[in-house]
């Protein structure tokens, strides 16, 4: 996809009709508009798709803003308000309609190998053969309903998005103020938000006080941001337009007015909705299943087609020609694959729901064990979500960890000077602190008050007579301002004032500071402003804090704009990354998994942070402002020079994961996030967090971690390659077998012989006895080093190249075994039944053997504990007293078409049966002694045979 055509969205522009923006009525002034007769506006649903034009709402002035919009700050009229609803529609997002239920349990049966199953059926009948017609409907009925129980989870993350709305919201129209239902916002409407609001809809702000609002859910960065009217620029990040508000997200502090820009879907949570809703993929399981089930069924019915021709030619017989196709398509066919997934994966999620992953879908299981790129959300996901003052410096002097003031090594002038600090930063302070019942303390309010709260309360910098002391006087923080101050009262009678904010700021309104050690000397500000440096190169915010005494007999009011102030020191904080997370960044890159950290936030923290992870590359960072003009092709370089992507929008997000999906990664993102979603949605794996997680990121996701701790991911990996493992050994098991009992069955008709199966024998091969042990290897547990090697590579099929030579090795040699011994049965004149009873029980053997060799693909058989697997030990053994029971039991036996069985048939076909088990090992033995001398891939059986071939061409060769 075209980098014009994925960044369309991607300067949250957005779209108005040419009548409600202007033209004719367009010259009246916006004071009047509201006012102006209804026969004016001339808006209708006609014209608003065809006249569109695009406006960047944060570039433009508030009075333009209004002007565009045909308003004014008294709000338009309720009749006009009624006219735009009409056009644009309802406030509120749209949802994809659902597929029927009945609909759904149909497209169970659209694989290819249940589609040739039905035909087969349906023929048999026609034959009036109904117990072999009813023996295959009713395997395809089992596995219709566990696809159907599968799929049937409704999506729900469009209606989680919904959820988000506003119920309802305070508006003026016609210069009154109305509380109305969010859903019937237009555009051009005045809002008015205050603290507690969730914003109804996108919003071009008006008028601000000290309005602050938690945009996390799509920035993914844990501040609240400061508002304000002044516009920005054209090309600013969604975390940068502080001129607009964001439908969804929550006002924490202050007061605000602003007219409406953008409802229901045209909003920026609308259209992350609509790229949830869009957002589809397939896991590379089930593309691998597609593919394997398409090459499986174009070959059955080809040899069964053949069989059936070559049979009525030869033999003159169409019915038992058709049935020995039927009994071919029905031998080859690997129908209990299916259950064995399920069974497999099934087992794979309660294996991860013991470490803290919930997987809400089957085949993310699988997939996140072939994972090649984790695209981590950093906000609550690598980090803790938790603003945390980090270190702490006395202006001139150095700077010194929190951990190196615990650890009690600082000098008693440091600790005055520090203590000092901190106590002026958390009474310049609007954080909330309220103690639980076990003592400890929960906090509340704006993410860098709180941090500083906190960190006055670890230090224990306030007593209680400093908590009590009254406010006097106090200036609230405004981005013009650049600090906020308090006035309190000492117990002395007389008054200190604390400032706390921008560093330089303060330096400037300072004549004295610290020196570290308990002295007062002169500022220096080049001190301060190098210190200050220093700390947001680490990424680090830096807040300044300073204190001045006041006398008691002062006016206060002349020490309203702070001067002469003390200069305390700096508090630099950051989101720290969480605990354990650099460890398990290590283990997924030692297991060929690249991790890229992709978050809203400043580019620099991000790189500080990505640098303390262990990130691989974190001094080239990506930026959302740079995608913007980027074509596909240079983002796939750039992405392979960074680890960083920083400042990136929902869309950003989104088309990184496409980006490399289209390079052939595997890519799992995590999240917790509103802006996440999307990505959650289109990713192969979506991984969201249980925790902090919103419920649009959960019900996005595959798989949901309930600590919120990257490091379950690994441990989700490292059993996703298990369960693949296993699902390999078990389909490996089910196709060599499916192709012994092809050859067989198509040699056995060309060959003029009786038939050699019958396809109830067949239903009961694939169900009863081998149907056991492939639901048994699903339980082969992993080797614990599934975390030591790369990631298969996304062309590799459900089988590796050396499993697929190996299953046409031991298929022929199965098929020719089985053959032989039928022909010389029937040569020495035993019956059919006896001769196909025999010949049927030499498979059951040949694959009780293949179950046991089927448990890994390089191991020998020696090493493999047998107790590992129990339950493979005890099914396979199961499987072989269920197969000779049937043959004893008179119904059964007449039923199934068997005969008993003599203890010297079972002797000659146990040692038969064995020789497929030394084959299978063998092939194993000679791949790995080649594999370490250096053969690579040419490994096996097919290496030897490739060897002396060489071999025999040079002594050829002149």
């Amino acid at each position: 996809m075209e980098n014009n055509t994925r960044n369309q969205t991607n300067g949250a522009s957005k779209k108005v009709p040419d009548d409600i923006r202007g033209g004719s009525a367009g010259r009246e002034s916006a004071e009047h508009a509201a006012d102006r007769d209804d026969r004016n506006h001339g808006i209708s649903p006609a014209n608003t798709s065809d006249a569109r034009n695009d406006t960047v709402w944060h570039g433009i002035d508030a009075n333009k803003a209004l002007e565009v919009l045909e308003t004014s700050r008294k709000g338009i009229s309720e009749s006009e308000a009624g006219r735009r609803l009409s056009v644009f529609g309802p406030n509120a997002l749209s949802s994809v309609a659902k597929m029927p239920k009945w609909k759904l349990f149909l497209v169970q049966f659209k694989s290819p190998l249940i589609a040739v199953l039905v035909v087969c059926g349906i023929i048999t009948i026609a034959l009036d053969h109904l117990i072999d017609a009813a023996a295959i409907f009713l395997v395809l009925l089992l596995n219709a309903i566990i696809g159907y129980y599968q799929e049937s989870k409704a999506d729900r993350a469009v209606d989680a998005l919904a959820s988000l709305s506003s119920p309802t919201c305070r508006v003026i129209r016609g210069g009154r103020r109305l509380e109305i239902e969010a859903a019937d916002l237009v555009p051009g409407d005045i809002v008015l938000l205050e603290s507690g609001d969730r914003v109804p809809a996108d919003i071009r702000l008006l008028d601000t006080s000290r309005l602050r609002v938690d945009e996390s859910m799509l920035t993914g960065e844990s501040n609240d941001v400061q508002k304000h009217t002044e516009p920005v620029e054209d090309d600013a990040s969604l975390g940068d337009r502080k001129c607009v508000t964001f439908s969804g997200t929550m006002v924490t502090s202050g007061r605000g007015r602003g007219v409406v820009v953008a409802t229901g879907a045209d909003t920026e949570l609308g259209e992350i909705s609509s790229l949830v809703n869009n957002a589809s993929g397939k896991t590379p399981l089930q593309q691998i299943m597609q593919r394997t089930e398409r090459g499986i069924s174009i070959g059955v019915i080809i040899v069964a087609v053949f069989v059936f021709i070559a049979g009525t030619i030869i033999n003159n017989d169409m019915t038992n020609s058709f049935l020995s196709a039927v009994s071919l398509v029905v031998a080859s066919m690997p129908e209990a694959l299916p259950i064995v997934l399920t069974v497999a994966m099934a087992l794979g999620i309660s294996r991860m729901a013991k470490r803290n992953a919930i997987v809400r879908t089957l085949p993310a299981v699988e997939t996140l064990g072939s994972t090649t790129v984790i695209g981590s959300d950093k906000t609550g996901t690598l980090t803790q979500n938790r603003m945390t003052v980090e270190r702490l410096s006395l202006g001139s002097g150095e700077s010194f960890s929190t951990d190196e003031v615990h650890a009690g090594s600082l000098e008693d002038g440091t600790n005055d000077g520090l203590h000092a600090m901190l106590k002026a930063a958390a009474l310049t302070n609007e954080a909330y602190r309220s103690k639980t019942d076990e003592g400890t303390y929960n906090y509340s309010g704006d993410a860098v008050d709180v941090a500083m709260m906190r960190v006055a309360d670890d230090f224990h910098a306030l007593g209680d007579e400093d908590r009590k002391a009254e406010s006097k006087l106090e200036t609230a923080y405004e981005p013009e301002l650049a600090y906020s101050m308090t006035i309190r009262q000492n117990a002395d009678g007389g008054f200190t004032q604390y400032v706390k904010g921008a560093p330089d700021k303060l330096a400037m309104m300072s004549q004295t500071m610290d020196d570290g050690h308990g002295n007062e000397i002169s500022i220096d500000a080049e001190a301060i402003h190098g210190v200050y440096e220093t700390m947001g190169r680490d990424g680090l915010r830096v807040i300044g804090v300073a204190s001045r005494h006041i006398d008691a007999d002062k006016d206060l009011t002349t020490y309203r704009k702070p001067r002469d102030l003390h200069f305390l020191g700096l508090e630099g904080m950051l989101d720290p990354p969480r605990s354990g997370v650099r460890e398990a960044i290590e283990q997924c890159i030692g297991a060929g998994i690249e991790v890229k950290m992709i978050t809203g936030d400043h580019p620099t923290t991000a790189a500080a942070i990505g640098e303390r992870l262990g990130l691989q590359q974190t001094d080239n960072v990506l930026t959302g402002r740079e995608m913007a003009d980027m074509r596909d092709e240079v983002l796939k370089a750039r992405l392979k020079e960074t680890s960083i992507a920083a400042r990136v929008s929902p869309q950003d997000k989104l088309r990184i994961v496409e980006v490399l999906q289209d390079q052939g990664e595997v890519v799992a993102v995590t999240g917790d996030g509103v802006n996440d979603a999307p990505a959650l949605k289109s990713a192969s794996v979506g991984i969201a967090m249980g925790k902090s997680g919103t419920d649009v990121a959960r019900e996005a996701s595959d798989v949901v971690l309930t600590d919120d701790n990257f490091v379950t991911l690994t441990h989700a990996v490292r059993q996703g390659r298990v369960t693949f493992k296993a699902i390999r050994g078990s389909a490996f098991f089910l196709l060599s077998t499916a192709v012994a009992a092809m050859i067989a069955v198509g040699v056995n008709v060309i060959a003029e012989m009786p038939l050699l199966f019958l396809p109830l024998q067949m239903l009961w091969i694939n169900f009863v006895t081998n149907g056991v042990q492939d639901v048994a290897l699903g339980f082969e547990p992993g080797s614990g080093d599934e975390l030591d090697y790369k990631p298969r590579k996304n062309t590799e099929g459900l089988l590796s190249s050396a499993l697929w030579a190996r299953t046409a090795l031991c298929g022929l040699w199965m098929a020719m075994c089985i053959l032989v011994m039928f022909r010389l049965e029937i040569d020495q004149g035993v019956d059919v039944v006896s001769a196909r009873t025999m010949a049927l029980t030499l498979l059951v053997l040949f694959n009780f053997f293949m179950s046991m060799s089927a448990r890994s693909e390089t191991v020998m058989i020696f090493k493999l504990n047998p107790l590992r697997n129990k339950f493979l030990l005890i099914a396979s053994i199961v499987a072989l007293l269920i197969h000779a029971s049937a043959m004893y039991i008179p119904g059964v036996a007449s039923v199934l078409g068997m005969a008993p069985l003599a203890l010297w048939q079972w002797g000659l076909c146990m040692l038969i049966g064995l020789s497929v088990l030394v084959l299978s090992e063998g092939d194993k033995f000679i791949r790995s002694l080649l594999a370490s001398r250096g053969y690579g891939a040419r490994t096996g059986m097919y290496a030897a045979v490739h060897q002396a071939r060489r071999k025999i061409a040079g002594m050829i060769r002149p």
